[in-house]
């Protein structure tokens, strides 16, 4: 039995980066013989293994054929015989299919070292095509390593194109394209990633109807979500500075079907179609504030229901201001006013307005006045002119 580091780890290493969690590959084993040292297998359809002590997966050495449309129309083949080599073949990338074994010797049967110091993404065989994640992952790999700028190779990106021309793609199901998303998202360059679909035609598959929004606002969004990131907002944010910047000078009629269409083919979680409602439906409005009016916030506060929830009221600033300094149409101060804007409704003294209301009914008027009259004591700014970014 031989053991050899192989994946993510072992690439990130070679590129300076922080390696996390380790992937092992073993050679020349059986089952029976890991879980007699102590290994615990995990899942159904691969024969992976939990370490008895670091839980690093080791995953025995096998192959694969394809046998179906999508990513699970794969029949696995592991048993002792299966080399090395064969192992890595079937991996996607050249730059992911490098090993190291025990004495720390690189083994590197199909150029991977080359590859990533020339900083280009190529895939490792012809089988490439056949599993759709791969595409999402390469578009994932170039928002992750963007720092590097590493390209994608020709032949690599016809095979991109071909997956998805004879609809290799439409057999993802919307939960894994969601979770690829959602990893890419959380590099610092996300752009790289939508430029990437879009440019292999894949972005509409996910997003329908989104090209005549793409050919206008794209850019807007690829700026808006790499600002965000920047910025270090979290995913969900991300997520809002995206379409809201995509859907920049589009009516509520052209916005909210799309939203609801996408959310429902991509199974959003409830927080983030939240946000990106929140953010396309009041985040102009509130971008456009008048400084000398202050009165303004208060339907702003009651839509993002600041009340009960004040730091989601606050992160709805920042993220704001992320969006105004992408779109230039950023009032100023925003933050710093709607936070005054939220102090002053909080420090009303709302159960002596409750008790002093004639009846339960009335309750909800007096509260909303008193907030209102609370708003318009507050000073207005003085600068009126709105940001600019030089």
């Amino acid at each position: 039995m031989q053991i050899y580091e192989v994946g993510g780890a072992l690439r990130d290493e070679l590129l300076g980066l922080p390696s996390t969690d380790r992937d092992w590959v073993v050679v020349g084993a059986t089952p029976e013989e890991l879980e007699t040292r102590g290994f615990q297998p995990v899942g159904r359809d691969f024969p992976v293994f939990l370490h008895p002590v670091t839980r690093e997966e080791y995953a025995l050495a096998r192959t694969e054929r394809k046998t179906a449309p999508g990513y699970r129309g794969f029949t696995l083949h592991a048993d002792p015989t299966v080399t090395l080599e064969e192992d890595l073949k079937r991996r996607d990338l050249t730059l992911n299919a490098m090993a190291r074994d025990s004495n720390h010797r690189l083994i590197d049967p199909y150029g991977g070292l080359t590859d990533l110091e020339n900083r280009t993404l190529r895939h490792v065989s012809p089988a490439f095509s056949e599993d759709p994640v791969r595409l999402l992952r390469v578009a994932r790999f170039l928002a992750k390593l963007a720092p590097f700028d590493f390209t994608v190779a020709p032949e690599t990106i016809a095979l991109l194109r071909q997956m998805v021309n004879n609809g290799e793609v439409d057999a993802l199901v919307p939960e894994r394209i969601l979770q690829e998303l959602n990893k890419g998202m959380e590099t610092a360059n996300p752009a790289r990633m939508f430029a990437a679909l879009a440019e292999w035609g894949a972005l509409k598959k996910f997003f329908p109807a989104i090209d005549p929004l793409w050919i206008h606002t794209g850019d807007l969004a690829k700026n808006a979500v790499d600002h965000a990131a920047q910025r270090q907002l979290g995913p969900p944010l991300r997520w809002a500075a995206w379409f809201s910047a995509l859907f920049h000078g589009s009516s509520l009629q052209i916005w909210r079907p799309l939203l609801e269409t996408w959310s429902r083919n991509l199974r959003w979680s409830k927080e983030q179609r939240q946000w990106a409602e929140l953010s396309c439906a009041l985040g102009p409005v509130s971008r456009h504030l008048s400084p000398q009016q202050p009165a303004q916030w208060l339907p702003i506060l009651e839509g993002c229901d600041a009340w009960r929830r004040p730091q989601r009221f606050l992160r709805f600033l920042e993220l704001q201001e992320c969006l105004g300094e992408v779109l230039k149409d950023l009032q100023p101060n925003l933050s710093a006013r709607g936070e005054a804007a939220l102090a002053a409704c909080q420090a009303l003294d709302l159960p002596s307005l409750v008790r002093s209301a004639p009846t339960p009914a009335d309750i909800p008027q007096r509260v909303h006045d008193a907030r209102h009259a609370a708003l318009c004591a507050l000073p207005p700014a003085q600068r009126s002119e709105p940001f600019r970014i030089p």
